[in-house]
């Protein structure tokens, strides 16, 4: 018998981001409520401009662009910044990445707006490759099909 013990694996790994400041999201939250739609986005970019690393920055943008090759690009940032983010934070290509965790919501948002946008200019492998990257990285997201009525 050996004298070494197994170890057993824990699991997937789960990467939860760290949240940005209050004082972050209090701003980006004051600029998302401006009631005037046509400054709205500008408030958006300015907070944004100002916090270049703020994934929920880049989410909004993207859902706030005035274009569908304007709202790619912005989610297409969100998204890198975001693999930059897991990276930094322990995440070495696999695991969760749970959208029950906020801090997680503004690259999840940002992956899921690019694999829509990808769609909708027919960028189909680019779509399905984020339809997957979403579904590996939390398989019980917002965006995963509703289980099929019985």
């Amino acid at each position: 018998m050996s004298d070494h013990s197994v170890q057993f694996s824990q699991g997937i790994p789960e990467t939860v981001l760290a949240p940005p400041p209050d004082d972050v999201l209090e701003r980006l939250t004051a600029a998302l409520a401006v009631s005037d739609e046509s400054t709205r986005r500008q408030h958006v970019a300015d907070v944004v401009a100002e916090l270049p690393r703020l994934l929920e920055g880049w989410a909004a943008l993207g859902d706030l662009g005035r274009d569908v090759i304007e709202s790619y690009a912005c989610y297409r940032v969100g998204y890198h910044r975001g693999l930059d983010a897991l990276r930094a934070s322990g995440w070495r290509g696999s695991g969760y990445v749970r959208w029950e965790h906020e801090s997680n919501r503004g690259f999840l948002r940002s992956l899921h707006g690019l694999a829509r946008c990808a769609a909708s200019i027919g960028e189909d492998d680019e779509a399905d490759r984020c339809a997957m990257f979403l579904a590996q990285l939390d398989p019980a997201g917002p965006w995963a099909p509703s289980p099929a009525p019985s």
